[in-house]
């Protein structure tokens, strides 16, 4: 009996020891043009004489939004896209404790939010210019990335 349980105890902790190694793998760096403060991507886009895609999202209890950042951000047409075009100020509100952001980061969600996702809103997708102002509010309806692109594209600049 105590052999089987030493058993389980070393193999419980060898399986918590590779999920611990590959867990960054997962949450592998987003992009560069990627970013969680407005300040950042402000930065980025004034580099980069691009804009920034905003997006309010609830990563871990929002269907519409983790669809979104799947089929639509994380897809290849997307980030070929975005690059030096876009910004992406991904601003996550995750709802299970696990997932919890620091505390700065929650209060920097939460500011941007009253400002600029009243409503509250998930998915909220907004197109800002370097000082703030709201350029568009592309919608997800569950569109192909190519059609979400063609949207922003039509998007006159300011």
């Amino acid at each position: 009996m105590y052999k089987l349980l030493i058993a389980l105890v070393f193999f419980s902790t060898q399986l918590a020891a590779q999920t611990e190694v590959t867990q960054p793998e997962i949450a592998q760096h987003e992009a560069t043009n990627w970013f969680s403060d407005l300040a950042a991507a402000q930065a980025y886009a004034a580099e980069h004489d691009s804009t920034i895609l905003m997006v309010f999202a609830g990563s871990d209890w929002c269907r519409p939004c983790i669809q979104f950042k799947q089929d639509i951000l994380k897809s290849e047409p997307f980030e070929a896209y975005a690059n030096d075009k876009l910004a992406v100020l991904y601003l996550d509100f995750p709802a299970r404790k696990k997932n919890q952001l620091p505390a700065a980061q929650v209060r920097h969600n939460e500011a941007l939010a009253e400002q600029y996702n009243k409503t509250g809103a998930f998915p909220k997708i907004l197109l800002i210019d370097v000082a703030g102002n709201i350029l568009a509010e592309p919608a997800f309806s569950g569109q192909t990335p190519e059609v979400f692109i063609g949207e922003l594209t039509t998007i006159p600049a300011q």
